[in-house]
């Protein structure tokens, strides 16, 4: 039954899809499994729905995968100290490893996940998380003297807005993959 097949996503009784039916989503999982080896729960989760599949996809992609003002190695940072504030397991895991692979350095990928500070950063980058951090924790406090201090470490304005969108969307991601239990894929341990 699909609720046995269910229970190595997420906690919730709703069956994923049969991707046969639908080329797109075929064609995607195709993609992920050929350039990641896997396809990440998240995106097996999200094929429930074609217009979830769609929307999430098309919005991860534009922040994460695209080459915007923000570099593949600090968003993921960002992702790790987000999921890391917030405890979540699937996106602590995953991106943990991703940020591992972009470093090819496990142990600072690591580091960065437990605890930025110790991690002998850039002074830019740790005032990337800092501001991160506060908008994760405190986002109604957010105010000039912060988009001032990443100004001062010469973000333009067009990478503090990247650093916004990538830190709430990692604060959304975190709460629906914590709140259905989302379990990381397997591969995700093995690096």
């Amino acid at each position: 039954m699909n609720k046995e097949k269910n229970k190595n996503i997420w906690s919730l009784n709703i069956p994923v899809k049969n991707i046969n039916n639908d080329k797109e989503i075929k064609e995607y999982f195709n993609i992920c499994k050929e350039k990641l080896g896997i396809v990440p729960n998240i995106i097996r989760a999200n094929s429930i729905n074609k217009k979830r599949f769609t929307a999430f996809n098309i919005f991860y992609n534009r922040l994460m995968l695209d080459e915007n003002y923000l570099n593949k190695i600090e968003k993921e940072m960002i992702a790790v100290v987000v999921s890391s504030i917030n405890r979540c397991l699937y996106c602590c895991v995953s991106h943990s490893y991703n940020l591992g692979k972009l470093l090819k350095d496990t142990i600072l990928s690591k580091k960065i996940l437990i605890n930025y500070k110790t991690a002998n950063l850039l002074k830019k980058q740790e005032a990337m998380l800092d501001f991160s951090t506060k908008l994760t924790l405190q986002s109604s406090l957010i105010d000039e003297n912060d988009r001032n201090m990443l100004r001062k470490k010469k973000y333009s304005e067009q990478q503090i807005l990247e650093i916004i969108e990538v830190v709430s969307f990692f604060n959304m991601t975190n709460r629906i993959a914590s709140a259905t239990n989302m379990i990381p894929n397997e591969e995700y341990y093995r690096l």
